[in-house]
């Protein structure tokens, strides 16, 4: 495992270079300022240096510079959008370990197949989004609360002609409408208590990019207001500003629940729905899906021991069983977390039900309990109960001992006559 700094202005490549880093196992430190990040050089004591040539006040070069006088055990790698034989010459004499132009592959990340999934629901979700992804339309998510989202809006922007451009992404919930307001739009100094300086709102931030709007049903009437006039003008306004400034961004918004009550009661904007939904994007909650758990589960094990730079545990026949038959109100993430505890929790390489939540392994066992139960009908005796619950039972042994009723007497522990008598009354 190498400890890894990355450097570059652009919050966007920083975010998948240092994601990158960190699934295959590494250490990632990132920096958008280089002053900031050759400050910490000396506590971090990398292996490597990935940092863009062209930033303010302070160049790749100045880095490298500063790396091969003060740290010659750093191997460091530059990258640019503004590749030209000299530079790469230059970066080369200069002792950088390797030179990259920018755009460079990043797809993989957020590639479709990363959205886990072979269930017909699934399929119609994969075969929408690869449609749409390299277009501008904007498109509105509707899921419940982890079924992956911001990983569908990730994979629009990484497979669009945008993803070299900024992602931003907000949770319009996680803030009160006046510091949304701002956070979106920017505001102008003095325009409020506390704005002493200038702000470029995310809008702006996410310029030739994509913004990702996460529960933007929480959404105040008056910044409803707002966000339609950017997707009617391409144009937003700073509070406390007259005057406004264009932007070319791609919108994509998310619900965790459907708009159609809040369209029909008033709270939620009829013509901002429209202007969201040109492409909407159904979900379906893991519970409507319980076929792909498997494959999640097979998914999230790879990812873990990536985190950790180990080999896959391994998970039995009944823990996977188990987490077929829990009806995961988390949805995806929850499945992902019992994972990772199951993952710090069992004691070798093979994952058992044991180590699964408590939760999840009680709610499969009260399942088949009420399965058992709902297989009786209602109306016979206790006695008529235990007797057909036995039957099945010595049914089920006669199957796995392939109709052999003497190794089926002798597993159930009954003599041959004892296990006629008992089987006797069903073919009557």
């Amino acid at each position: 495992m190498a400890k890894i700094v990355i450097i570059d202005d652009e919050p966007a490549m920083v975010e998948v270079i240092v994601t990158l880093c960190r699934e295959k196992g590494h250490q990632a430190f990132p920096f958008n300022s280089a002053s900031k990040a050759v400050e910490q050089l000396d506590s971090i004591a990398p292996q490597v240096l990935i940092a863009d040539i062209k930033m303010e006040t302070m160049t790749g070069f100045d880095v490298l510079r500063h790396v091969r006088e003060h740290h010659r055990q750093t191997a460091v790698i530059l990258i640019t959008a503004y590749g030209t034989v000299e530079t790469a010459v230059e970066a080369m004499k200069m002792g950088a370990y390797d030179y990259v132009t920018k755009p460079f592959k990043i797809k993989n990340r957020y590639r479709f197949e990363n959205i886990i999934g072979t269930s017909g629901r699934m399929h119609s979700v994969y075969n929408l989004i690869s449609k749409v992804a390299d277009t501008d339309s904007t498109v509105l998510i509707i899921g419940e609360s982890g079924t992956g989202k911001e990983l569908v809006a990730r994979g629009l922007h990484f497979n669009s002609n945008r993803q070299h451009h900024p992602f931003v992404a907000i949770n319009c919930s996680a803030l009160p409408e006046n510091l949304l307001e701002s956070e979106l739009f920017g505001h102008k100094k003095g325009s409020f208590t506390g704005a002493v300086a200038d702000k470029r709102g995310l809008f702006e931030e996410a310029n030739l990019g994509t913004i990702f709007l996460d529960e933007v049903n929480s959404m105040a009437p008056a910044l409803q207001t707002k966000l339609l006039r950017v997707l009617q003008e391409r144009e937003v306004r700073r509070v406390g500003d007259n005057k406004s400034s264009p932007v070319n961004v791609r919108v994509v918004g998310a619900t965790n629940e459907p708009l159609q009550p809040k369209l029909k009661d008033g709270t939620f904007r009829e013509d901002l729905y429209y202007r969201l939904a040109v492409i909407p994007v159904e979900l379906p909650a893991l519970r409507e899906r319980l076929e792909d758990v498997p494959l999640l589960v097979n998914h999230f094990l790879q990812k873990q021991a990536s985190a950790t730079g180990g080999e896959p545990k391994k998970i039995d026949a009944e823990a996977v069983d188990i987490l077929c038959h829990y009806n995961y109100p988390g949805n995806v993430r929850e499945l992902e977390n019992a994972i990772e505890r199951a993952c710090a929790l069992c004691e070798n390489e093979l994952i058992l039900s044991s180590d699964l939540p408590p939760h999840i392994v009680s709610h499969a066992k009260g399942d088949k309990q009420e399965q058992v139960l709902a297989s009786m009908p209602v109306g016979h005796s206790l006695d008529d109960f235990v007797q057909q619950q036995e039957r099945n039972y010595i049914e089920a042994t006669l199957q796995h001992c392939d109709g052999s009723r003497e190794k089926a007497a002798n597993m159930l522990g009954i003599s041959m006559a004892t296990l006629y008598r008992k089987i006797e009354p069903k073919k009557k």
